[in-house]
């Protein structure tokens, strides 16, 4: 099941969503590859600090976060990766790593990478290792408000 913040969200905003069990899997790549959606469709979110702020980076599945292309992108000279214990108490409704793109739900800011822009729909963790949701891109967008940034 969703988590439920997230899927009272996008009833609350009638968005169209189609939800993907999946054997119980952690990494984006082998989540994509287990629903049949190509890497670069799967949505990943990395927690990261800005100035010890945590934040939300969203990119492919199949990309690796470029630190030196984000900190040019966001004009920002310090940003480091966020440790688990850091998202763990972000994300309680989430299992541990499972946490879903949806970084204004947790009032944190959203970054994503301007390649998933090319998709009409993506799919992403549902807040559990066993669940992907699948909207169109253009939902994400009216829903998340994400600023577009270079992170690969």
């Amino acid at each position: 099941m969703p988590s439920q913040k997230l899927q009272a969200y996008l009833q609350q905003n009638e968005v169209k969503y189609t939800s993907i069990a999946h054997p119980l899997a952690y990494s984006a790549q082998h989540i994509s590859h287990m629903c049949n959606v190509p890497e670069h469709q799967f949505a990943k979110a990395v927690i990261i600090k800005v100035k010890d702020k945590p934040a939300m980076v969203v990119m492919p599945a199949n990309y690796e976060l470029d630190f030196d292309k984000l900190k040019k992108s966001l004009h920002e000279a310090t940003i480091s990766l966020a440790s688990e214990t850091d998202f763990n108490r972000l994300f309680t409704d989430c299992e541990l790593g499972a946490m879903p793109p949806f970084g204004n739900l947790y009032d944190i800011d959203v970054y994503v990478d301007k390649s998933l822009a090319n998709n009409k729909e993506i799919v992403f963790n549902a807040g559990t290792h066993t669940e992907a949701i699948k909207i169109a891109y253009q939902d994400f967008v009216k829903l998340v408000k994400p600023k577009e940034a270079v992170a690969h």
